[in-house]
């Protein structure tokens, strides 16, 4: 994995204080936003083709609501209309319950502005698999 180092210098209040970050170009695909070079792979696991469908902004576009790892590196801006994608299997033990939430939203809360990526086929049937698989390693 490649890895660059930046050095960002900044003055606050007379001090001058270096930081060095270490910024990773290529994000991890489980657990967190895979990248765009991880998702152009072959042979991606059903995690990481979860993960590349839900980041797709043609697709899942979560990040449009949802924030969650990877979203920094990726220098986009999480959304804030929708609760933070982490600790998915701890908030859904039922599998069944969180794809179905997927699949349509409105099912739990009619009021709800999550798209219905199922029942208006936004996302094939396969597609909502693969996305509580990647959600499942978030």
């Amino acid at each position: 994995m490649h890895r660059t180092n930046f050095v960002i210098t900044s003055i606050s209040i007379g001090v001058l204080s270096f930081v060095s970050l270490g910024l990773t170009p290529f994000a991890k695909a489980v657990g967190e936003m895979p990248s765009k070079e991880v998702c152009a792979q072959q042979n991606n696991s059903a995690v990481v083709t979860g993960g590349c469908t839900a980041t797709d902004k043609r697709k899942g576009n979560c990040m449009a609501c949802h924030k969650f790892k990877g979203l920094k590196q990726a220098r986009l801006q999480p959304g804030t209309i929708a609760p933070p994608l982490i600790a998915m299997k701890a908030r859904f033990p039922d599998r069944k319950k969180l794809r179905t939430l997927i699949w349509d939203a409105a099912e739990f809360n009619p009021r709800s502005n999550m798209p219905p990526f199922g029942r208006h086929k936004i996302l094939s049937e396969q597609e909502i698999d693969l996305i509580v698989e990647w959600l499942y390693s978030l």
